[in-house]
């Protein structure tokens, strides 16, 4: 799909029994790379310990192709840990970048906005929420052509004062920054659309798209069970059939493609485990747009500006907690 609707060139990389098939069923043969590769990292596995050990894995194989020049990114809808760690092991991290860590697009009433982490970092300090913020913005301002992203720290109130240590800290070094920074946000401005890029560590954040992610699915179930109980519901949902199937495309994960990793290297993209042949297309098409875009250069550009307000920052007067 990706390689019939744009100018894009993709190399597979995996089980050549399950993979060649499928390309000769879709007759793509003569227009897709391959590689083949014999070992499999599952969801089960060590991250470190499978990029270690299982050398010619798909992720593996995948990052040294990207390492070599071969390819321009990677897309994979695998183990997310095994991506990170293969990620940093072959291509290091951008300068300045402590973690990196990864972005989810979510649809608002005005517009996407990006959230970071999303389950890369579940521990971080205020320096590594500060780098987000400067991640999260430049891919806003590539992907979305924001060129001053609205930057929001998620929090338990809009107030300066409210949140944890980490929070609070982070707070006083977002003010610095020179990011365009609005001040805390609380969970339910995520969807309003009056800010473009949020940030949080990445376990608040993968609970917040985990949630998002369930509530838009049962969402969709209670509306089709709704529909179907009376004859005057289904008469209703055929007139108005064009605004849900309208709905589910704003809400529907698949739509967004993937989750970009940032911060490292190189270009990469994250995928639901459970993607389908539209999320992979568009993952695919989000990780050429980064690439083509030169997602990194914007990052250290930004980075660069900020650095002053993380050099004057005290690690040591973090209140206690916040690490």
């Amino acid at each position: 799909m990706a390689v019939r609707e744009a100018d894009v060139q993709i190399t597979i990389v995996g089980s050549e029994e399950q993979i060649k098939p499928a390309l000769q069923k879709e007759g793509i043969s003569h227009l897709v790379g391959f590689v083949p590769t014999s070992q499999v990292v599952t969801m089960h596995d060590s991250p470190i310990e499978a990029v270690r050990k299982k050398k010619d894995s798909s992720v593996v194989v995948a990052f040294e192709l990207l390492k070599k020049g071969e390819v321009d990114a990677v897309v994979s809808p695998g183990n997310s840990g095994a991506v990170m760690a293969a990620a940093v092991k072959f291509l290091g991290r951008l300068k300045d970048v402590s973690r990196p860590g990864i972005a989810s697009v979510f649809p608002t009433l005005k517009g996407p906005v990006v959230v970071m982490d999303v389950g890369a970092n579940v521990d971080c300090r205020p320096k590594h929420l500060l780098q987000f913020g400067v991640m999260a913005s430049a891919f806003s301002r590539v992907m979305y052509g924001i060129e001053r992203p609205r930057v929001g720290l998620l929090s338990i109130g809009e107030e300066g004062g409210k949140g944890n240590a980490l929070v609070k800290s982070a707070h006083a070094l977002f003010q610095n920054s020179g990011l365009n920074f609005i001040g805390n946000v609380e969970g339910r401005d995520t969807f309003v659309g009056d800010v473009d890029v949020i940030i949080c560590d990445g376990f608040v954040g993968n609970v917040c798209l985990k949630l998002s992610e369930g509530l838009a699915e049962a969402i969709l179930s209670m509306l089709r069970e709704e529909i179907g109980k009376t004859f005057k519901a289904r008469l209703g949902y055929l007139l108005a059939r064009q605004a849900f199937g309208n709905f589910k495309k704003r809400v529907d994960y698949a739509e967004y493609g993937g989750a970009p990793l940032l911060g490292f290297n190189g270009t990469g993209v994250i995928c639901h485990g459970r993607s389908n042949m539209v999320a992979i297309k568009n993952a695919l098409l989000v990780a050429d747009g980064l690439a083509r875009h030169n997602v990194n250069g914007h990052i250290l550009e930004l980075l660069e500006k900020t650095g002053p307000a993380l050099a004057q920052f005290d690690e040591n007067q973090v209140p206690a907690g916040a690490a």
